[in-house]
């Protein structure tokens, strides 16, 4: 392993050293990863500092969506990210969590939604209202191809955490595997936990868009959301889940539907140990405001 792990290091910090930045530890990094399921993608693994390359140690996982918003806001669209290397170390530093590297996977922007809408509550929806979705946008389609965020989670589980577990020392299970994104990644994080309750044992959703598209009137999706979770929730003896939402931007259309999954948390025996809701007054939906908190789902998540 350790053989393999520093030429594949070398090659590619060598090809891509430049274009992104890290405030703390080291950045492996795939272009263009192929995949049987979705289109081609990149992929950035950021290691915390002495990191381990012999082995001798393991580390825990997490998967995070957008990963092109994660690490250094000069290569951002909006100049702005969540600086997940520097939280990430701070807390394993501070010894509040577990040692854990993350898989920052990139989106591909004209199929993302097509990628993160949770496909089975999608396919519930009458084939009207997901004609009218499929319509929505225009010339420039708000999903880019059919939903296939089935496929996007076999492409994590089936393809990509295999090389992850193969290339670096990591823990291959659920107890030290987890999930996050925010928005649609936030969606499909809830989604991922829900239909591979075996492989994740945590999930981070933060300012969850429970909308699914930019309108609240008459809109049957979140409906379709909180069916699915009644019949889906992993068991709260083995998983962890977190959400969060602001009220400034996006995030101000939430709180009704957040308050909605929380009775259904409830209900189905989640409780203060293995579940928490946070509302942040005066934030907003950008890269900003889960930066300023990030810590919390983490340290929820991966704590001692």
């Amino acid at each position: 392993m350790k053989k393999n792990f520093i030429f594949l290091l070398f090659f590619t910090l060598l090809a891509n050293a430049q274009k992104i930045k890290t405030t703390s530890g080291n950045l492996v990094q795939f272009n263009e990863l192929p995949s049987a399921f979705v289109e081609p993608r990149n992929v950035d693994i950021w290691l915390p500092n002495g990191f381990d390359y012999a082995g001798t140690e393991k580390y825990a996982v997490l998967y995070m969506h957008d990963g092109q918003m994660l690490l250094d806001a000069e290569t951002t669209w909006n100049k702005q990210a969540w600086e997940v290397d520097a939280t990430a170390q701070k807390l394993q530093s501070e010894s509040k969590t577990q040692k854990f590297i993350v898989v920052c996977i990139h989106n591909i922007g004209q199929v993302r939604h097509s990628n993160y809408f949770p496909q089975k509550p999608f396919e519930s929806l009458t084939k009207k209202t997901q004609d009218s979705l499929y319509a929505l946008g225009g010339d420039k389609p708000l999903f880019g191809e059919k939903v296939n965020s089935d496929n996007y989670l076999k492409y994590i589980v089936s393809e990509l955490k295999p090389l992850i577990d193969k290339t670096f020392p990591v823990y291959k299970d659920r107890a030290h595997t987890f999930i996050a994104g925010s928005s649609m990644g936030g969606l499909i994080s809830m989604y991922a936990i829900c239909e591979y309750p075996d492989i994740f044992g945590g999930a981070a959703c933060l300012s969850t868009h429970w909308p699914g598209t930019f309108s609240t009137e008459n809109n049957p999706i979140p409906q379709a959301f909180f069916e699915y979770l009644k019949k889906n929730l992993p068991s709260p003896k083995n998983h962890k889940i977190y959400f969060d939402y602001g009220d400034q931007t996006l995030d101000a259309l939430y709180q009704p539907y957040q308050l909605k999954v929380d009775a259904i948390m409830k209900s189905k025996g989640f409780t203060v140990e293995n579940w928490i809701t946070k509302f942040f007054p005066g934030k907003d939906h950008s890269e900003n405001a889960w930066k300023e908190r990030l810590d919390i789902p983490l340290e929820f998540l991966l704590g001692k």
